[in-house]
């Protein structure tokens, strides 16, 4: 009669065998794909990378952290490009004040809403003009032309309905003027800076001329002496 308790033995046996060589597979599997995710990882300090990757690596950062500056003002800077950003500087620092003399001197509700406009609108473009003019290297005045000077002594020196006239046709004149110049810069830069600030710009000097022009105090002498000035006839 066979004896079942020796093949029991053994069955037990050859079983731990199984077992501890199955173990073994498993452990060096896995020390195999531990080392194969080490070398490739990202960030990892055993990654291996081939010297001539490297190189090429650190000349495409290199590359795009260039285009990135070159994208920040690309295009040649030409003289109306500058040109442009002084008369924006130079409308702010005498529209400003023009501004904060329509909230005293007025006596239309309706030029004192155009004033508030200036004082907005100029305020954020003048900030504008500074930090492109610095991204440019372009040298900006601190103060208004003699002529925009002695505009803000007219205004100063005017009350109510003067005031009011005075106000409306002098800003509506000037702005008409640096209109039709932001248009063309607009038009022909090759410089993105310059572009972007002739877009807010235009934006800008639009809605002033619409407020001004709600007043209902703009003469018909006023925007055909700006037509002549930007559109001078042919001699």
């Amino acid at each position: 009669m066979p004896d079942h308790r020796g093949m029991t033995g053994r069955a037990k046996a050859r079983t731990a065998l199984v077992v501890v060589a199955t173990l073994a597979v498993v452990g060096v599997g896995s020390v195999m794909v531990l080392n194969a995710s080490a070398q490739t990882a990202p960030g990892s300090t055993q990654a291996q990378v081939p010297a001539h990757d490297m190189a090429g690596m650190q000349m495409g950062s290199a590359a795009q952290a260039g285009g990135t500056n070159d994208v920040a003002g690309a295009g040649p800077v030409t003289e109306l490009d500058k040109t442009f950003l002084v008369k924006v500087r130079q409308a702010g620092l005498w529209e400003i004040p023009a501004g904060d003399l329509a909230q005293t001197h007025a006596s239309s509700e309706q030029v004192k809403r155009a004033g508030l406009h200036l004082l907005d609108g100029h305020s954020h473009l003048d900030q504008l003009v500074r930090e492109d003019a610095k991204i440019l290297g372009v040298t900006l005045p601190d103060q208004a032309t003699a002529e925009q000077q002695g505009w803000v002594r007219q205004l100063t020196d005017a009350q109510g309905l003067e005031f009011d006239k005075l106000f409306a046709n002098l800003l509506r004149a000037s702005h008409g003027k640096i209109f039709a110049t932001i248009a063309e810069v607009r038009a022909g830069t090759q410089n993105d800076v310059i572009r972007r600030h002739a877009t807010q710009a235009n934006q800008t000097v639009l809605d002033h001329m619409t407020v001004l022009e709600d007043t209902g105090l703009v003469d018909a002498k006023t925007i055909a002496d700006v037509a002549a000035a930007v559109n001078p006839p042919a001699k």
